[in-house]
């Protein structure tokens, strides 16, 4: 039953007794010396200053941590002061510290955040100043060469801008990532669904890049021969988009004579997952929680010298996952890599193996 008291009530009944206490044996004393002791008296002005040190102290503590809790919740902001109303507070302090320390754990937690957000910002700014610099300065060497007096040489000067050229052909590749990107992000970019054949695509993606593959002698491959179309429920041409940068990461990548393979399985029955596999140099472990971050390079040389925005995987996870779709990494060293997506279908024919 006592738990179950207000602490504040049970300070102001101690605080009550103990000066009740006192001051009766006080005044007891001194009537009993005077000559006029009145029991009935005594024990009148006994429960007379019970009463009244209790209302006084109980309401004056009340106020008290009124005050100061309210404080609290105003300088930590886990309540708008409007809340407070006329009325006694029944907010005790183990309510009170629970919630400071959630509150403490809440800014913890956001602070931690802010600093990883803070991090990841300097590295983005660091990549996209590389990105940037590197055909910035190759065109303005090329023309402050030209503009120096190559210029008159007809055939220096057809060379320098035709490398010029090249460089501005970069900046354009990177800056138009950078805006697709970040249409993806901010949920900007309207996708145009309609249902096609997903074999088709990646027909189409093989003979865009089968010069490409040819120069590395890499075979593109489908893992087998789909009698039937398998028609799925997406924006054809983001998809398309990428299965290119999947197709052209294992080729850049992949090792050579060796193999890019597209595979296209049932997963469930309204879903069906596309493959990418080669059998590349792998990508380890400690790579893969941030491969498909914005300007995240695995090989730091290799890859830039291989050209590219630094944004192809990046681009086609927000792609994939603006179609609500999912999409998985696994890799080894040495044995390579399998990308892979899901996508709805609209068509439950497979060819029977």
């Amino acid at each position: 039953m006592t738990n179950k008291i207000k602490k504040t009530y049970r300070f102001a009944l101690y605080s009550s007794m103990y000066i009740t206490l006192f001051l009766t044996l006080f005044i007891g004393v001194f009537l009993y010396q005077t000559g006029k002791f009145d029991f009935w008296l005594v024990l009148m002005f006994l429960l007379v200053c019970y009463g009244f040190c209790f209302v006084v102290i109980q309401f004056r503590v009340e106020r008290f941590i009124y005050k100061r809790v309210k404080k609290i919740y105003d300088d930590v902001s886990l309540l708008e002061s409007t809340s407070f109303k006329k009325e006694a507070i029944t907010t005790d302090m183990a309510t009170l510290t629970k919630e400071v320390e959630k509150f403490a754990k809440d800014k913890k937690l956001e602070i931690e955040t802010l600093r990883i957000r803070e991090t990841y910002r300097k590295e983005f700014i660091g990549n996209i100043s590389h990105e940037l610099k590197t055909p910035l300065f190759t065109v303005q060497g090329y023309i402050l060469t030209l503009l120096d007096g190559a210029g008159a040489d007809e055939k220096i000067r057809e060379k320098y801008l035709n490398r010029a050229s090249k460089g501005v052909d970069r900046l354009i590749y990177i800056v138009n990532d950078l805006d697709m990107i970040t249409k993806l992000e901010v949920g900007d970019l309207n996708l145009n669904y309609t249902s096609f054949n997903i074999i088709e695509v990646v027909q189409n993606v093989f003979d865009l890049f089968e010069m490409k593959a040819s120069k590395k002698n890499v075979a593109l491959v489908l893992d087998r021969e789909y009698d039937k179309e398998v028609l799925v429920y997406a924006d054809k041409e983001r998809i398309q988009q990428v299965i290119t940068n999947l197709v052209v990461n294992s080729i850049k990548y992949g090792q050579e004579n060796g193999t890019t393979e597209i595979s296209v399985e049932p997963l469930i029955k309204n879903k069906v997952i596309v493959r990418v596999t080669d059998n590349g140099e792998g990508i380890s472990e400690e790579h893969l929680p941030r491969l498909f971050e914005r300007f995240y390079r695995v090989d730091k040389s290799g890859s830039r010298q291989e050209g590219g925005s630094g944004l192809g995987l990046a681009i086609v996870k927000h792609i994939v996952e603006a179609h609500d779709e999912r999409i998985y990494v696994e890799s080894e060293v040495g044995v390579g890599s399998e990308f892979s997506f899901t996508l709805e279908r609209t068509s439950s024919s497979f060819t029977e193996e």
